[in-house]
């Protein structure tokens, strides 16, 4: 009861407790408008950036499928003109090798068949044994007088 009979005059100034908690508050909710400005924008930033990120990656993916593409056709061009000059040198060393040609070629060096044949044996190489590593060591133990 006392406390509402006094007068608030006589109260004194109103004043809040901690001042520095107040302007802290402040400038806490003053920094939070601020960014709750911006969130929409930075929200809207990231999806865009999300989504240009898969789109780079879907060209980077059709444009690799591409060069590849590109360089099976090479290689099956290349493979089918391999096959062609190997099916012409084939041709050529089979008109190389025919008997026809090697008799020609025979005749023109002035080459005839043998009158006789003469069977001659070689006598079997020797083969020379490995030297041993264990003269070696042999050796190395005279040296160092151990028996």
């Amino acid at each position: 009861m006392i406390a509402t009979l006094v007068k608030p005059a006589e109260r004194g100034p109103q004043t809040t407790r901690n001042p520095r908690t107040a302007r802290g508050a402040a400038q806490r909710r003053i920094s939070r408008k601020d960014r709750a400005r911006y969130v929409a924008l930075f929200r809207f930033c990231g999806v865009l950036m999300v989504a240009l990120c898969l789109v780079m990656t879907y060209v980077m993916l059709t444009a690799r499928l591409t060069s590849l593409n590109y360089a099976v056709g090479r290689a099956q061009r290349e493979r089918i003109a391999l096959l062609a000059d190997s099916a012409r040198l084939d041709d050529r060393l089979a008109v190389l090798r025919s008997d026809d040609r090697l008799a020609w070629v025979a005749a023109r060096l002035r080459m005839q068949d043998p009158q006789q044949f003469a069977i001659v044996t070689m006598p079997p190489q020797v083969r020379r044994p490995e030297p041993s590593h264990l003269a070696f060591l042999a050796g190395l133990a005279s040296i160092f007088g151990a028996k």
